[in-house]
């Protein structure tokens, strides 16, 4: 799923194509695209686009008449720019992967989602309550203070994992990200938030930070000009997420995982659980007493001659 950096250069490539544009139609062919029924997309036909604007991992495109078209890509959601020249024709959208297209003067937004499983939504809502009703609460890090960091990340007993991946608490963070936030902090993403002490509060705080601030700007660096193109959880120098059994880049041991429905969860047992292995739900259960505690134990089974 695009997460806060994905999001931002989405918004930042789209301000540059569809501010202050005309949106002349809005075509939907999936019927499972828009939840809202009032206002009707119809409405937006016309309009000029004013503002953007991120709402946790949703993209938000500001109309005048304080009308808002919200799309949630979820995990397969992906957009593309097709600008418009001369007497071109409009691009098809093209089932069952195409879901909409919103078309300007100067282009076509093309909104597509692989996969069979249509999660991507869009919502047309008027002004700052209509917002607010999709705004899960999250806390905005990157305009944060320490303290307000803090208070929110022990506001209940959870794993760093689900704290920091939770909208209702931290806005923008998915399941890559975390990854990486939790590598670079050095800690356990099973860790219980509150038991940790004030130095490991500091050090995830600025770790979050420096995560989503360095990936911007390298997501940024990569797109240039152009409209970005590879939106992917899985990005070249990542440190741990999608790395498997891949070298650590800080300290050399290979990469463990956690995997848990579609989801699954890198780290580096040597830099973040003090060489302790986190039991893999699916193969603990199988192996239940013969499931490795440590990575020399891991070592000692995966080595042993068939």
């Amino acid at each position: 799923m695009p997460e806060l950096p994905d999001i931002t250069i989405y918004i930042e490539a789209l301000e540059t194509r569809i501010l202050d544009q005309i949106l002349e139609a809005v075509r939907i062919v999936s019927p499972f695209l828009l939840r809202t029924a009032t206002p009707p997309i119809s409405a937006a036909s016309g309009k000029k686009v004013l503002q953007l604007r991120r709402l946790g991992k949703r993209i938000c495109i500001g109309l005048e008449d304080d009308l808002w078209l919200v799309l949630h890509l979820m995990i397969a959601g992906r957009l593309d720019w097709r600008p418009l020249s001369g007497t071109a024709r409009r691009p098809k959208i093209s089932p069952p992967r195409g879901l909409a297209a919103f078309d300007f003067p100067n282009g076509s937004l093309l909104w597509t989602e692989a996969g069979s499983q249509k999660r991507a939504s869009l919502h047309v809502v008027q002004g700052e309550d209509g917002l607010g009703s999709l705004d899960p609460g999250g806390l905005e890090v990157l305009d944060a203070s320490i303290d307000r960091f803090a208070a929110t990340l022990v506001s209940a007993n959870h794993t760093l994992k689900r704290a920091l991946t939770d909208p209702r608490l931290f806005s923008g963070i998915g399941n890559a990200y975390s990854d990486e936030i939790l590598w670079e902090a050095k800690l356990s993403p099973l860790a219980l938030t509150q038991k940790l002490s004030d130095p490991e509060i500091k050090r995830l705080f600025e770790a979050v930070r420096s995560s989503l601030i360095r990936w911007t700007e390298r997501l940024r660096a990569e797109s240039a000009l152009k409209f970005p193109k590879k939106v992917t959880a899985f990005r070249e120098g990542m440190a741990v997420h999608g790395r498997y059994r891949q070298p650590c880049p800080r300290c050399g041991s290979k990469v463990q995982r956690i995997r848990y429905a579609s989801n699954e969860t890198n780290y580096c047992a040597t830099c973040q659980t003090a060489g302790k292995l986190l039991a893999d739900r699916a193969l603990s259960r199988l192996l239940k007493e013969d499931w490795p505690r440590s990575l020399d134990e891991l070592e000692l089974l995966t080595s042993k001659p068939k």
